[in-house]
């Protein structure tokens, strides 16, 4: 007879608590052996601590408990060596707000538990982060009277860990995480609360989630008739990705936890892509590649192409061109929109920008390794309904402000940057919205994920229509038929109202996408113009038809005055895919570019996640980008500006952060 899967009752700290504060002195000291004797009203916690820091892009390329060793070396100040985690003898770590902040690795939490750290406390944890803490067993909490219990040895309940989680959350923590979790569900010991929420109005997000919560699994039946914030469930997904970052990873907990022969269900709708590692070898530092890292992050590849091919799974991966190897086939979040995901469904993939693809109105999300090798077994995931954050976009862009400059500014308010829009859908909607194109729309859903959303959503309209139409063959009635409306008086959480029209062109400046300012008063707040060494223009927000328009309208009218890339200054252009860079071939953009002195670059995330050409290599470098965040040592060690396509083309040929020239 087979035992009953346990519960956690309570928990009891054996290690040190680490307060991660801003003052190094203070860190070094608790590094050392010493202890902090924590004051609130003195001693400054670091904020906004991203999965970057907590497990650098190089140290991605283990998945298993090597990780340990390299927890928090990435943390801004680089004062945490290699093992001083492991061997520290901690088993809380505590900081500010928005702890976890960023992508969507599983690697971070990963590293922090076999580090031998069993709750972490912060002021608040992000969404996906703390989703993959509850996945693998690792406690949270933002309640800082714990800490006090915790000094004097007491035998915490697991109930403090639980306090505000929707029931499945709940029961995945006392579990000790998802796999023990699921081996209860199967096993019948526990089972996903009963929907039971009347008829209403919803939103867009709520009536897709509706139609996917899986009432009965076995029997195939799937959708209720409605769903409110709060409610957990499981929901079918349409399609399931991952990159060659994560998918190692994701098949080694896929085969720990459910056995070494298991097969992936219904492969046809599980994707993959080699696309984030593609230029490594372009950028890997010397003292890296002592460490036998490019060894470690090709095997990564050679990975991920084995158990596609074992699962029979379509993979993305690099392509020639003239009889050699020059680039991936796409980055995925720009093919899951050029060709995978269609209006209303869900799409879940193992990278925090899945949230690009709501710009074709279905609901997309990024989730861990554990939810991606569950899902991969199941098809579902589990998912507690969101509450809704609705943007009215009222009116029109002034002359040379962008869906990125709107990002920014809108990240710039209080509501994101004291996290009070953490875990919220952010629902853009009204005549500004619709009078965008499906490019434009993708920066804004792509950029929620920065605000600490769950996701992007905007309701598909005949623009929708008219690209999939083009795009992909289909046919224009089916694709209406697909497309979900949030009901009139649905509820949501807050509502903005945004007069575009008073949107300035903006740049967010280095260590935050949240630290947006009007770019006319950026050389003021610098004491001076800011000068730049590198101009990145890609990645999957910049990397799109709409943005090589962009580049393309500033680089012409460049080259026709006789000007080039400033001396010092190196500008990339990178494509989100080979469908785009043919585009821009067919447009004539590559002459242009390459005119203006712009170094061209095939797909892949490279730069954006150091890991390709534009990085930067010293602390004073400084660079001008179109890619999503610029958390510290995310693209390099240098300070890194967020901007427009337009702003990033007009600052490499002036040589500085500035506005293109009239």
């Amino acid at each position: 007879m087979q035992m009953p899967i346990p519960r956690r009752k309570s928990v009891q700290v054996t290690g040190r608590t680490l307060y991660l504060t801003e003052d190094p002195a203070l860190l070094k000291q608790q590094l050392a052996g010493g202890e902090l004797r924590f004051d609130p009203e003195q001693h400054a916690l670091i904020d906004n601590i991203s999965t970057d820091e907590l497990t650098p892009g190089w140290v991605c390329y283990y998945y298993d408990e090597t990780l340990a060793r390299y927890c928090l070396v990435g943390l801004r100040g680089g004062h945490i060596e290699r093992d001083a985690i492991k061997n520290g003898g901690f088993g809380v770590i505590v900081s500010g707000r928005s702890k976890g902040c960023g992508s969507s690795r599983e690697t971070a939490p990963y590293s922090e538990r076999e580090a031998g750290i069993q709750i972490v406390v912060a002021r608040s944890i992000e969404k996906i982060y703390g989703q993959n803490c509850q996945n693998i067993g690792l406690l949270t909490t933002t309640d800082f009277s714990l800490l006090d219990r915790i000094a004097r040895g007491d035998e915490i309940p697991i109930g403090e860990f639980t306090r505000g989680l929707d029931p499945i959350s709940a029961d995945v923590v006392e579990y000790g995480g998802l796999f023990a979790y699921n081996k209860a569900r199967m096993a019948g010991e526990v089972s996903p609360p009963t929907l039971a929420t009347p008829p209403r109005p919803m939103t867009l997000c709520e009536k897709i989630i509706a139609a996917h919560a899986i009432v009965d699994a076995r029997a195939g039946k799937i959708g209720v008739p409605a769903v409110k914030p709060g409610d957990a469930l499981f929901a079918r997904i349409d399609v399931r990705f991952s990159h060659e970052y994560v998918t190692p990873m994701a098949e080694s907990l896929f085969r720990a936890g459910v056995g070494p022969e298991a097969v992936v269900t219904e492969p046809e709708s599980v994707f993959a892509f080699r696309d984030h590692l593609t230029f490594l070898d372009r950028v890997m530092p010397e003292a890296h590649l002592r460490l036998g890292l490019r060894e470690q992050a090709a095997s990564l590849a050679t990975v991920q192409q084995a158990f596609t091919e074992r699962h029979g799974i379509k993979l993305y991966g690099e392509v020639e061109r003239d009889g050699r190897t020059v680039g991936s086939e796409a980055i995925c979040h720009n093919k899951v929109i050029e060709e995978l995901a269609l209006p209303g469904q869900i799409v879940a993939g193992t990278d925090s920008h899945t949230c690009m693809a709501g710009a074709l109105g279905c609901f997309a999300f990024g989730v861990g390794s554990t939810d991606m090798a569950n899902a991969w077994l199941t098809r579902d995931v589990r998912v507690a309904v969101p509450q809704s954050v609705r943007f009215n976009l009222i009116g029109r862009l002034g002359p040379g402000v962008t869906a990125k400059d709107v990002m920014l500014f809108l990240l710039s308010r209080p509501f994101w940057k004291t996290g009070q829009g953490i875990g919220k859908v952010l629902e853009f909607a009204g005549d500004g919205v619709r009078a965008m194109g499906l490019d434009e729309r993708a920066t804004l859903t792509n950029m929620a994920v920065e605000a600490g959303g769950f996701t992007g959503i905007i309701e598909a309209d005949e623009e929708i229509v008219r690209y999939l139409v083009e795009q992909r063959g289909l046919a224009a009635e089916d694709v209406r038929a697909r497309i979900v409306r949030a009901d009139p008086g649905a509820e949501y959480m807050a509502t903005f109202d945004v007069d575009l029209a008073s949107v300035e062109p903006m740049v967010a400046t280095p260590g935050d996408p949240r630290n947006g300012v009007p770019l006319r008063s950026l050389d003021e707040a610098a004491g001076g113009p800011v000068k730049i060494d590198i101009a990145y223009g890609g990645s999957c927000t910049g990397g799109k038809k709409a943005d090589m328009d962009m580049y393309a309208s500033v680089l012409r009218q460049a080259v026709e005055r006789g000007k080039r890339v400033a001396d010092g200054v190196h500008l990339y252009i990178q494509f989100g895919s080979q469908d785009i860079r043919r585009y821009a071939e067919a447009k004539g953009y590559l002459e242009i570019f390459e005119k203006a002195g712009a170094e061209l670059v095939d797909p892949s995330c490279g730069a954006c996640i150091k890991a390709g050409p534009g990085v930067s290599d010293r602390k004073e470098q400084v660079t001008v980008s179109a890619i999503n965040r610029n958390f510290p040592g995310r693209s390099g060690p240098g300070q890194v500006y967020l901007a427009s396509p337009l702003i990033v083309a007009a600052s490499a040929i002036a040589g500085k952060i500035a506005f293109p020239e009239s």
